[in-house]
């Protein structure tokens, strides 16, 4: 594997993962603003997402695609889910030699309902993908303070190299080959902080959200498990960890959404105010449509969906789960029959 290393996206999280392998490794992070890209390389700071952290000498920042790539093994694709097939097309004619490519992304896309390893597969279907995943607020990372997550591809020794690139003092990295679990888990959890967001706009307290975590968990599982991935995944960092960081921290952005949806604010209104995307609100259809597709039961995904789509309010969307029949915790029917 070459030591050369790109990482394609500089909001904070993929400024956050240059500044971790330029540490040790020559890495080139592409910013799609000319502008952007002189002012990281005169200034060692990303003024614009992550302010006030300095970046190693290693990183050298390009808005150029060709010279980004250029000798790197790895790429890191740090683009949201709804922008992540058309920079892959950027990508793809100096793409050659790539050994694998890792999704720092967090979602479905809209319309295929496909996870963003199966879009890879699709654009640059030669080179094998990967997604790094787990509770990763991005400026707890960049600021080294203690964090962990999991790298997963198909290849087991090629997952063990990436790990390395990725592993640190403050930053420990673990590997596996569950590219499906982890993939369904980091979406599927963005659309959960949404709806423990709400429930802390609406002023409800620490049972509520426990009790959302929960049952939100359960269903990422559930979901997770119907399309191949593994179940100890769902109690790991891809899983569980990712959970309790999105729902609970303040940092996050999809709590953030729920949260001023929850005090009443319209999704428009929040998000024009957004510097940065919070991919659960792409990503509740898609993974809706999904569940629906696998015949997997998704109460609060489903309420999620409807909350964004504008079909119900939030106190709406609480009332029809609280409203929903008692049942057994867990004699319950993981799946639902599929329709045809």
């Amino acid at each position: 594997m070459r030591d050369r290393v790109a990482v394609v996206g500089a909001g904070s999280w993929g400024t956050a993962v240059a500044a971790l392998v330029g540490a040790s490794h020559p890495v080139s992070l592409w910013v799609r603003s000319p502008e952007l890209a002189a002012s990281i390389s005169r200034s060692r700071e990303n003024a614009t997402y992550l302010p006030g952290i300095r970046l190693p000498e290693g990183l050298t920042a390009t808005s150029s695609m060709e010279e980004a790539l250029a000798g790197a093994g790895v790429v890191f694709m740090a683009v949201p889910s709804h922008g992540f097939r058309s920079v892959l097309h950027e990508l793809r004619p100096f793409s050659a030699g790539l050994d694998a490519i890792v999704s720092l992304s967090k979602g479905i896309e809209t319309g295929t309902n496909l996870r963003m390893s199966e879009v890879v597969a699709q654009v640059v279907p030669d080179i094998p993908a990967g997604v790094l995943t787990g509770p990763n607020l991005a400026r707890e990372v960049a600021e080294g303070q203690p964090a962990a997550s999991v790298v997963a591809l198909p290849d087991e020794a090629l997952a063990r190299q990436v790990q390395g690139l990725l592993h640190t003092r403050t930053f420990r990295v673990y590997m596996g080959t569950d590219v499906v679990g982890c993939e369904i888990a980091g979406a599927t959890k963005n659309v959960m902080a949404i709806a423990a967001g709400i429930c802390d706009g609406l002023g409800f307290g620490e049972n509520t959200r426990a009790v959302l975590i929960t049952r939100g968990l359960a269903e990422l599982g559930r979901l997770g498990i119907a399309l191949g991935g593994r179940v100890l995944t769902f109690g790991g960092l891809a899983g569980v960890g990712d959970m309790v960081a999105t729902c609970a921290s303040p940092k996050s952005r999809n709590r953030t959404v729920g949260f001023e949806l929850g005090r009443g604010r319209s999704l428009d209104e929040i998000v024009n105010g957004m510097q940065m995307v919070a991919e659960g609100v792409k990503s509740a259809g898609p993974v809706v449509g999904l569940a629906r597709s696998h015949g997997v039961e998704m109460p609060i995904a489903e309420q999620v969906d409807a909350i964004v789509d504008g079909r119900c309010s939030p106190r709406e969307a609480l009332l029809a789960l609280m409203d929903r029949p008692s049942r057994p915790e867990w004699d319950e029917a993981p799946r639902r029959e599929a329709p045809p």
